[in-house]
């Protein structure tokens, strides 16, 4: 599935034909608008050809925005880029989910997206309101939807031309196997929390069994505690491989072969983050089997309800 030998370059074949997504790829779950498109620039010019987005992060529009600057400066073309977007939660009703669709390429200024995914499998009461709650503060689920039935409609824009591939984000191991199996197009790529701490060896080996790209997100820890970049294995690794700790978990993630996301606001940070070499072998094994603590910083998959973008 990994087709290169610089790891920076690596990219990965969608099970589709719709061509291949790069392993290194650039999250914009930045709150401040202006940071941003700051960031995503940055992204770019540092190297990164995979951007990955959502309705939910609430800065389509400053991407887009980003983007279509640095098509204009004439560097980079549009097909030379990977870009991913999300369905959010509200909108998982068969009849919202090509409107969606389309509002976010309107605030992208695309033409057409690589791979849409449903960013978690539970549905919220269908409106405009993204974080629906009752008089006690509880979240308002839909019944009346399937995760199969709006799956059914991201097919449909498969169809349409202007989804290249679609996927599942925050999904469990049972749920990748029910929209795999009962799938007409199957999921080309599944976005979930993976780490050492949550290397998710279960939904890996089905992922690489059915061609599934396997997309890591919190690839670093997102700043949390336990501070992974401060795991006494990994600093250990950096030393003696004289790169920084970030770099050492992100050769980790594409040699045992994932795909992965990692996001910074600052330029020097994003350049050291794609700036990622081959670690040897004995180090990629003493990562996978060393470690033994086991956490996951987001609680997204129990209630859908994202722990690191803030309620609002």
């Amino acid at each position: 599935m990994v087709e290169s030998d610089d790891l920076r370059f690596t990219r990965m074949a969608l099970n589709n034909g719709s061509g291949a997504i790069p392993a290194l790829g650039f999250g914009t779950l930045i709150p401040d608008p202006v940071a941003t498109k700051t960031a995503t620039k940055a992204a770019l010019e540092a190297g990164f050809r995979q951007l990955d987005a959502s309705e939910r992060y609430r800065n389509e529009k400053e991407v887009g925005a980003a983007i279509q600057e640095v098509f204009k400066a004439g560097k980079i073309k549009r097909e030379e880029v990977f870009i991913a977007t999300k369905l959010w939660n509200n909108n998982h009703r068969p009849e919202r989910v090509k409107p969606a669709f389309e509002a976010s390429l309107r605030r992208l200024q695309l033409d057409y997206v690589d791979l849409y995914l449903i960013h978690t499998p539970f549905a919220f009461q269908p409106g405009d309101e993204q974080d629906p709650r009752d008089a006690n503060g509880d979240v308002i689920y839909d019944k009346g939807v399937t995760l199969l039935d709006t799956w059914r409609a991201l097919e449909g824009l498969v169809d349409e031309g202007r989804c290249k591939a679609i996927g599942l984000s925050d999904v469990s191991l049972a749920q990748t196997k029910e929209i795999f199996e009962a799938g007409r197009i199957k999921p080309a790529v599944v976005h979930v929390e993976s780490h050492p701490y949550l290397p998710q060896w279960d939904l890996l080996d089905y992922c690489r069994q059915n061609g599934v790209v396997l997309q890591a997100f919190a690839a670093l820890g997102h700043s949390s505690k336990p501070n992974l970049l401060e795991d006494p294995v990994i600093t250990a690794i950096a030393k003696r491989v004289d790169k920084t700790p970030a770099q050492v978990l992100l050769a980790w993630a594409i040699q045992r072969g994932t795909a992965l996301l990692t996001t910074s606001k600052t330029p020097s940070r994003i350049k050291e983050n794609f700036e990622v070499s081959a670690l040897p072998e004995e180090a990629v094994r003493e990562i996978s089997e060393g470690i033994k603590s086991r956490v996951r910083f987001n609680s997204v998959v129990e209630t859908g309800v994202p722990g690191f973008i803030p309620r609002g």
